[in-house]
């Protein structure tokens, strides 16, 4: 019994021993790969290069042609338009203190300009301003169309760099109101929407002055 019992150890680790027998021609001293589930590609994908967007200028400058006329869809709109001379800055209109700037309106032959600028005094904010600087490309009923830039200086944004939205520019004004609003009024640094608008400005009635009689 006990040459038996010895016979079937010795055949059960003769199968051990063939089971861990790697195959002829394989080298058993070869480390494992670190790589899994695959090894990286030899060389990395290629990306093109966009344009900078470091040192941007006015959409006009560089040798742009400027438009030479500005087309008027609406005289209606137009006889409203050329007295859009009031500047509200929604960023700070609603604090104490708080002043409209002034922008003028320019009509030289067939072409409008417009330039304005605000200097914001409420308490808090001195120092802050925004102008506007571009020439009129179409003025239709409720809209109009500047090609230039909105300038938005902020003390506590990007260090008080004035940050620009230029190109053209979209102003919108709805139903009986005389107030133009820019579509792009997001603050380009902080994403603060601006509420910058050109409002109509009644000019003020001239009056007759009345004739004097001579004196006797």
């Amino acid at each position: 019994m006990q040459c038996i019992a010895l016979s079937l150890v010795l055949l059960v680790l003769a199968g051990s021993a063939l089971a861990q027998t790697p195959p002829a021609g394989t080298d058993s001293t070869q480390p494992p790969s670190s790589y899994y589930p695959a090894p990286p590609p030899l060389q990395a994908p290629t990306v093109e290069k966009g344009a900078p967007v470091s040192n941007l200028s006015s959409p006009l400058a560089g040798g742009q042609t400027a438009p030479t006329r500005t087309a008027v869809d609406s005289e209606a709109e137009a006889q409203l338009f050329a007295y859009a001379t009031k500047m509200v800055w929604g960023r700070y209109s609603k604090i104490k203190g708080a002043k409209p700037g002034v922008a003028t309106v320019t009509k030289t032959g067939a072409l409008w300009t417009i330039k304005g600028r605000l200097d914001s005094v409420a308490p808090g904010t001195e120092g802050d301003w925004v102008a506007i600087d571009g020439v009129v490309e179409r003025i239709a009923a409720n809209n109009v169309y500047i090609r230039g830039e909105v300038a938005f200086r902020v003390a506590k944004v990007q260090n008080g760099t004035a940050c620009k939205v230029g190109g053209l520019l979209h102003f919108r004004r709805s139903g009986k109101s005389h107030v133009w609003r820019l579509a792009e009024g997001d603050n380009p640094c902080d994403g603060t929407r601006e509420m910058f608008d050109l409002a109509y400005e009644k000019p003020a009635e001239k009056r007759p002055v009345p004739a004097q009689g001579k004196r006797t």
